[in-house]
């Protein structure tokens, strides 16, 4: 029979906890701990779509290996980039791994992930969803994180291998703020939900009341009453009249609940989603040219400089980033640029080599064909070195043309 392992155990099994840790020091006195976002934030709707927002489209970004040799950026491929663009572990795809980083350092301000290796290759990459996270170091002064489990699992790991994101990272030395900042919007918000749902409620409560003339016994005041709303409460009483002798007298309860209005509910909403990034177009998915432009700068391409620069430094040794060794994210952005958009700069930037025929066809959302990787260069553009030359028809016997032209 198989021995069942926990998930725990299957990422950090081969860790060995050591002794001899203290915590971390700060500079400013700071406790050198994190723990996640308290209260549940991600609970709230217009959290989850804003958020959700964010963290679907930074899961587009694609991971590539290259190494910068010179003023030249060499493809490299290999083990490390079909991970990452992949399956960065068993559980998740590349897409799913992306999502849920992304997600956490949105409503924790910060996000770990850890690479498992085999020697010097690499096996999985995966997230570290904690209840707390303590900073330590050993008798060398070397930082170590702690990492609290729920289910009282407890692991040790150099910091130096640990992938950590932060997002307003301000007072502490090691970790981002919390989003303490939001609470009071998100509490008037609920508290808006729920006097929403209790206004609905009070609605079908106690419309009017019946007096009668006289003294009644118990049961003919309960007839009385199922007789009127049954003839004249009810959809059967299309004319909308009653009819009443001088015997009773209707009196209508007026119920007037008071709840937040819709401009000072958008409100609310706005304040969430400038907190986080977007606005209402972009987590609607109806957004124009000009607003994913101003997300992807303003949002999305932080992430991707930020995930290149600790996934560059915690994958590579240092003799291999001396060799220019470098993970990058990168979204084709003329992906979301309208049709006309994409036919001029393709019109623009395939005669002059910036684009193969098939990165323009990538951009239409058409598949690759064979032989369109291949560059090609207009007539028109000639080697600014040899232009006289080209001029007056002398030099190369191309008439000065240096590159092969369609």
């Amino acid at each position: 029979m198989a021995e069942k392992r926990s998930l725990f155990q299957m990422i950090f099994g081969w860790v060995k906890n050591k002794a001899g840790f203290t915590r971390l020091q700060m500079l400013n006195g700071y406790s050198p701990t994190f723990s996640p976002w308290g209260g549940d934030p991600y609970e709230a709707d217009v959290v989850r779509s804003a958020v959700d927002a964010i963290a679907r489209n930074a899961a587009k970004l694609k991971a590539k290996h290259i190494r910068r040799v010179g003023n030249e950026i060499i493809p490299v491929g290999g083990q490390i980039e079909r991970i990452l663009q992949i399956r960065p572990n068993p559980n998740m795809s590349a897409y799913d791994f992306l999502y849920k980083l992304i997600t956490t350092l949105m409503i924790d301000n910060n996000a770990f992930a850890y690479p498992v290796w085999d020697g010097m290759t690499l096996k999985a990459i995966w997230p570290v969803n904690c209840s707390l996270a303590e900073f330590m170091e050993d008798q060398s002064g070397t930082i170590y994180v702690k990492f609290y489990f729920g289910a009282g699992h407890q692991v040790i790991l150099p910091y130096s291998e640990v992938f950590h994101l932060r997002r307003h990272f301000y007072k502490s030395d090691m970790a981002g703020e919390d989003n303490e900042a939001l609470d009071t919007t998100l509490e008037a918000i609920h508290t808006s939900n729920e006097g929403i749902a209790q206004a609905i409620k009070t609605s079908a409560n106690l419309r009017g009341l019946i007096k009668y003339q006289g003294m009644l016994k118990e049961s003919d005041i309960k007839a009385n009453r199922d007789r009127f709303v049954q003839e004249y409460m009810t959809m059967n009483n299309s004319g909308g009249v009653a009819a009443l002798d001088a015997k009773a007298e209707y009196q209508e309860l007026k119920n007037d609940p008071k709840i937040v209005n819709a401009s000072q509910m958008k409100e609310l909403r706005d304040i969430v989603y400038r907190y986080f990034g977007v606005n209402e177009n972009i987590v609607m998915g109806k957004y124009t040219e000009d607003e994913w432009d101003a997300f992807y700068e303003s949002t999305l391409e932080p992430l991707a400089i930020q995930m290149s620069l600790e996934f560059t430094s915690k994958l590579f040794t240092a003799r291999e980033l001396g060799h220019g060794n470098e993970i990058i994210f990168e979204a084709n952005r003329l992906q979301y640029a309208s049709t006309k958009t994409k036919v001029q700069m393709a019109e623009k930037m395939i005669p002059m080599g910036l684009l193969t025929i098939n990165e323009a066809r990538e951009i239409f959302n058409l598949a690759p064909v064979e032989g369109g990787d291949r560059r090609i260069v207009s007539l028109n553009y000639v080697n600014a070195d040899k232009a006289d030359l080209y001029q007056i028809g002398e030099g190369d016997d191309d008439g000065g043309k240096s590159q092969e032209g369609n």
